[in-house]
């Protein structure tokens, strides 16, 4: 590699260009951050390009991200979230390699009323599909070209203290990481939330996500594709070239099953979700399974402490929005740090971490409830339903007002309430 992935803040720490930071040397900063994936690793971006000093204690290695091949999993950004993604300089970095989304397509079973969509209505691309690898990836060579980050990976936090007047981490291998604030970006078992003491509610749906990639005869043209069916959403999304990522929803008691099923039954049960409008169709690449819950933390903040991502908030992926609002977190937190450092007040304060969370979390909960409400429609055959989702999916088609409204917000532009934060609307903090 051509530039260091580690670099030390404390005066004298040499940058190693390979493997693990060790030794016993206190990290200092203004803040840590457990958890250094898509959105953890985003925030630290986000701060350090400012010059906001920041620690990122990961548990994956570095160098085999570096190193990893395509393994089929994916996200879909919001327009609005890649503005973010480019204004702090990480979408450079993917080298071209997204697919835009250019249309959307709603189906209801075999109901020949649809919701549809299209880009010439949203003046260009909705989103994008990045695959995880290639973000993280960026990621980390953007940390690396950031002299305020310091990428501790692969590490684990033993024990994290805080106090009225900072936070200290305790590695594994004898580290101590000192800093004004901690922010927990480390997914929805997070060691950060439990420390706190920090209680979530889960709900759960009986349902089990098969993600995978396959490739198809014929282009999809941008168009992605949410079809509804009894067990559940299967959604396809559009991947560069002649691919697309599934999000193929089960009920949780089947998918054992359908996953040890051998290549050709497998394939057929494929083909029987799949339909033929994209011409025969085949899996590339493995196979993963999630089980599907909503999940929200009773709080955002505690002394010197904030949750952003999947350790706040976890929601069923029906209206494929969780990493976009792991990077509203983003957005929010990373604007008042940056403010908070040019002005020479504390990252940790009280009244930050309030305004942080009073902005964050009733737009999450809402989202929450938003798609709890989808798939409870959505996952059912009972009669009456089924014909009331049909019409309304109908009615929506037709009235476009409300259309370009769900479309805007799909797109993370809608305004409606406090301006969007900076990044999302592609400005420079």
């Amino acid at each position: 590699m051509s530039e260091p992935l580690l670099r030390g803040l404390a005066a004298g720490d040499p940058p190693s260009a390979t493997g693990p930071v060790t030794g016993s040397a206190d990290k200092v900063a203004d803040v840590l951050i457990v958890g250094g994936g898509l959105v953890g690793g985003t925030l630290a971006c986000a701060l350090a390009e400012k010059g906001v000093s920041v620690v990122v204690i990961d548990g994956e290695d570095p160098e085999a991200l570096l190193a990893a091949g395509y393994d089929g999993r994916c996200s879909a950004i919001a327009l609005a979230c890649q503005r973010l993604l480019a204004t702090i300089g990480l979408w450079d970095l993917l080298g071209g390699e997204s697919q835009p989304i250019l249309d959307i397509r709603v189906v209801d079973g075999g109901s020949p009323l649809f919701l549809h969509y299209a880009q010439a209505e949203a003046q260009g691309p909705m989103g994008y599909m990045v695959e995880n690898r290639l973000l993280r990836q960026a990621i980390l060579t953007r940390l690396g070209r950031l002299p305020a980050a310091t990428l501790l990976a692969p590490a684990r936090m033993t024990a994290l203290r805080r106090d009225l007047d900072g936070v200290s981490a305790t590695l594994s291998d004898g580290q101590t990481v000192r800093a004004r604030l901690v922010v927990g970006a480390d997914g929805r078992r997070s060691q950060v939330r439990e420390s706190a003491g920090i209680g979530i509610r889960t709900l759960g749906y009986g349902q089990t996500a098969i993600v995978l990639t396959v490739e198809h005869e014929r282009p999809h043209r941008g168009c992605a594709v949410e079809h509804f069916l009894p067990a559940g959403p299967f959604a396809i999304l559009p991947m560069p070239g002649n691919r697309s990522s599934l999000v193929w929803t089960e009920r949780s008691d089947l998918v054992s099953g359908l996953l040890a099923l051998p290549a050709e039954r497998f394939q057929a049960e494929l083909e029987r979700r799949f339909g033929d409008h994209l011409g025969w169709v085949r899996p590339v690449g493995p196979r993963f399974s999630y089980p599907l819950t909503l999940q929200a933390a009773n709080r955002y903040v505690d002394r010197r402490l904030a949750l952003v991502g999947d350790a706040a908030h976890g929601m069923h992926p029906v209206a494929g929005q969780g990493m976009n609002y792991g990077l509203r977190d983003v957005a929010v937190l990373a604007e008042r740090l940056v403010v908070a450092q040019r002005l020479g007040l504390d990252p940790g304060a009280p009244a930050l971490l309030a305004e942080y969370e009073a902005l964050r979390r009733p737009d999450n909960l809402l989202m929450l409830a938003i798609t709890d409400a989808l798939v409870r429609l959505f996952s059912n055959d009972i009669a009456p339903v089924a014909l009331a989702r049909r019409l309304g999916i109908g009615a929506v088609e037709r009235m476009g007002p409300l259309k370009r409204l769900f479309m805007r917000h799909a797109m993370g532009t809608l305004k409606l309430g406090p301006p969007p934060p900076r990044l999302m609307r592609g400005v420079p903090l």
